[in-house]
């Protein structure tokens, strides 16, 4: 009989209780970091879906009918016709600044003053100069007066026989002399006086004035600094004291293809935009076409004049102009509507706007006419006072709440 072998006593094996706790706890740690984690994600996307998009929005507004038709559009910048920097006539140093950005000044009005010390001394050495020659001028006239007495008397003592040719000839020959120094001593004054005029003048040129009446832009120098007409000293010596624009100058200066400066002549309406200013249109006209073309940029230059100034057309602004021609837009004369530019979109080829309305955006599809300026006109699908969105996110949906941008 074959001994069977003992079976294995189970009961021997157990856990024991502090192995037990401890995975325990490591495995309701990492369960309840995932629910953490799951439970974070899940709000974050909730966050984000709830949440409604940013827009900006613009008013649709109408005009006449009668509104000319737009030929052209093109850009530029507002240039004064009269502008400059004044410079002084001579080098010298600065010892007064009148002149300050934003000043308006008149035609004549003293900008700065230089140091007119040596100009001064030359000037009191020029009337020196020519006082001592006028004294001079005195003493030969005074000889003079005598001389032609001895020759008075000369020439009697000579018909009564008591004098001889020759002392009469000395007479007439020293009379004769005072003449002659007279006159070049005539000619030394007015010598003199010239160049007390050119040493006045030289004092006055330490005083610089403005050219015209205008507004300083710009000060360029201070007190202390050498100026010069001319660049000297390196950058030690400023060549210009301030610059002064004529506001009542101010035009608009642009550059035209020249492929469509045949839509442009003098005396063309125009209305202007400024950049600074994109709600307001400027009546204004052309004023010339330079004759000229950049054969760089294939453009050509033309200046235009605004019907009225404002103050608030400042020089170097940005501005976009639209020609404009001598026919209406709408014959009819029914009013147009018009809207920015960037409120129109492009859906699937087809012209779309998103109008803004008790919270919530719409989508609807519009049919674009021409463009005036930085608007278009909207032919169907706006009406006048309608909301439009010209900014926010590219995946706006129709019914979509939005919240507006202030």
């Amino acid at each position: 009989m074959v001994a069977r072998p003992p079976e294995p006593d189970l009961s021997a094996l157990k856990i024991h209780e502090h192995a037990r706790s401890r995975s325990g706890s490591k495995w309701l740690r990492w369960t309840a970091a995932g629910i953490g984690v799951c439970f974070l994600v899940f709000a974050l996307g909730f966050a984000l879906i709830g949440k409604a998009p940013t827009v900006q929005l613009a008013t649709a507004h109408s005009v006449s009918g009668d509104t000319r038709l737009a030929l052209l559009n093109a850009s530029g910048y507002v240039t004064p016709r009269r502008r400059a920097t004044v410079a002084a006539k001579i080098t010298g140093r600065v010892i007064e600044m009148y002149a300050d950005e934003g000043m308006v000044v008149h035609e004549g009005q003293v900008l700065a003053e230089l140091d007119d010390s040596d100009a001064r001394r030359r000037l009191v050495s020029a009337q020196a100069d020519r006082d001592a020659t006028s004294a001079a001028l005195a003493d030969l006239k005074v000889n003079l007066a005598n001389a032609e007495r001895e020759l008075r008397r000369t020439q009697g003592l000579e018909e009564a026989g008591v004098a001889s040719p020759q002392a009469l000839d000395l007479a007439r020959t020293t009379a004769d002399s005072y003449r002659a120094r007279i006159e070049a001593t005539d000619e030394q004054v007015r010598a003199a006086d010239a160049r007390i005029k050119v040493a006045q003048q030289d004092l006055d040129n330490c005083t610089v004035r403005a050219p015209f009446a205008g507004i300083v832009v710009s000060k360029d120098a201070q007190v202390g600094e050498m100026v010069s007409p001319v660049s000297a000293g390196g950058g030690f010596t400023r060549t210009g004291i301030a610059t002064i624009v004529d506001m009542n100058s101010n035009e608009i200066e642009v550059d035209v293809n020249e492929a469509y400066i045949a839509r442009v002549e003098p005396g063309q309406p125009v209305t202007a935009v400024l950049d600074a200013y994109p709600d307001w249109k400027i009546p204004s006209h052309v004023r010339t076409v330079i004759p000229t073309a950049d054969r760089q940029k294939a453009t050509v230059k033309v200046r235009i004049s605004f019907d009225k100034l404002d103050p608030r057309i400042l020089p170097d602004m940005g501005v976009k102009v639209t020609f404009l021609g001598d026919e209406p837009a709408n014959p009819q004369g029914a009013p147009r509507v018009l809207a920015p530019q960037n409120a129109v979109r492009q859906d699937n080829g087809q012209s779309v706007v998103f109008l803004y309305r008790d919270g919530k955006v719409q989508h609807r599809a519009v049919r674009v006419g021409g463009t005036q300026g930085s608007d278009v006109e909207i032919i169907a699908g706006v009406a006048d006072g309608d909301r439009l969105v010209v900014a926010g996110p590219e995946n706006l949906h129709d019914g979509q709440r939005v919240d507006v941008k202030q």
